[in-house]
């Protein structure tokens, strides 16, 4: 089964970007975090997200807290790298 998501944001202007999905039993949350780096991978400038839907819903608190919770993971981790 595909989900369709749609991402907008700003950079030097405002933009989106739209893709269809095989969700794989995941939430469509984790998918739209997998597009959302995807896109900022892409950029060669910083993005600053709007705006998420999917099936027509807003799910852009969703991806905002899953991206800070990864972000804090990354942050733990970090502190038991050698120096």
């Amino acid at each position: 089964m595909n989900i369709t998501i749609e991402i907008h944001y700003a950079t030097s202007s405002r933009a989106y970007q739209k893709g269809s999905f095989q969700h794989r039993g995941k939430r469509p949350e984790m998918v739209a975090l997998e597009f959302w780096k995807q896109i900022q991978k892409d950029l060669s400038y910083n993005a600053v997200l709007e705006k998420v839907i999917s099936a027509g819903q807003d799910i852009t608190q969703l991806v905002e807290d899953l991206e800070k919770v990864e972000r804090r993971k990354n942050e733990e981790m970090a502190d038991y790298l050698p120096i």
